[in-house]
């Protein structure tokens, strides 16, 4: 019996797509669990490890758009979308001196998506109500304490929050126009002054760690850079609601990390809660009409 070539094509694209989408899901959760090895596990400070890892990502950025001939351009939207994406980075680094892999996830994703389905809304487009109402009541038994557990620390849940929010205007931003790699290695670029300032105002309170600096390195060149490379690759291949309902397992991978390579536990409320949270949006994105 003779095969199909075309079909034959069509499943190794399909392949391909969905094994590059799994890295890119793999490397945005891989961010959270490096961030937490390396302020949990070494005495390096969020400031440095910041400036690092932002460092890194544009070096690696930098190398991937040269290789490709393309040319940086820096424009007002650029610098914005810098500082959103410092704001996202030096918060991010922050609240992971207090806050667990998955929590931190959770909270760093479900604050994200928010601020982008808040952003359709104000534009004009629809989605259900219930799935956000599920989302909101999810997110406040997840943050509040149950018997014999304290509430999440309220200041790293804020900060989290705020890198959230950060991070979903700076992908709204980069759905503007443009190359994306070229776009993201410039606001890149950009935030390395940014993280130099960062460092100049902790003065007295940094501290240089080797293998801190490496998981910083590992964040910022290949979970981050490369992550964010493959990931603009599937992207432009997958629909709108396929590329918001697939990061909804970031989350929960973050979590199983958080579990299995740092011995962080997981409680039943934490977890219902967190699938409510999570669903809550999967609907959304799910009904979300123009």
């Amino acid at each position: 019996m003779q095969e199909n070539p075309a079909a034959t094509g069509r499943g190794h694209i399909a392949w391909t797509l969905t094994m590059l989408t799994a890295c890119a899901m793999l490397a945005f959760a891989a961010n959270s669990l490096l961030a937490r090895l390396a302020l949990r596990t070494t005495p390096i400070d969020a400031a440095t490890f910041t400036a690092v890892r932002l460092g890194a990502g544009a070096l690696t950025l930098l190398c991937i758009v040269r290789i490709q001939g393309a040319a940086l351009a820096f424009t007002p939207t650029g610098w914005l979308s810098a500082a959103l994406l410092f704001i996202y980075a030096a918060a991010f680094s922050f609240a992971y001196r207090d806050i667990s892999t998955g929590a931190g996830a959770l909270i760093l994703f479900s604050a994200a998506q928010l601020t982008m389905i808040s952003y359709g809304l104000m534009k004009g487009e629809r989605a259900s109500a219930w799935g956000m109402l599920i989302a909101c009541t999810g997110m406040a038994v997840f943050l509040a304490p149950s018997a014999g557990m304290d509430a999440l620390p309220l200041f790293a849940a804020m900060l989290m929050a705020t890198a959230g929010f950060a991070w979903g205007g700076f992908s709204l931003l980069a759905k503007s126009g443009g190359a994306p790699i070229v776009n993201t290695a410039a606001s890149f670029i950009c935030t390395v002054p940014l993280a130099a300032a960062l460092l100049l105002v902790q003065g007295g309170q940094l501290r240089f760690d080797g293998t801190g600096a490496i998981w910083a390195l590992l964040s910022g060149s290949v979970t981050s850079a490369l992550g964010y490379a493959i990931w603009y690759w599937v992207r432009v291949r997958l629909t709108a609601i396929s590329a918001g309902a697939v990061q909804l397992s970031v989350p929960v991978i973050s979590a199983l990390l958080g579990v299995l390579l740092l011995g962080e536990t997981l409680t039943l409320k934490s977890a219902v809660s967190a699938l409510a949270v999570l669903g809550g949006i999967a609907w959304v994105t799910l009904t979300a009409r123009p």
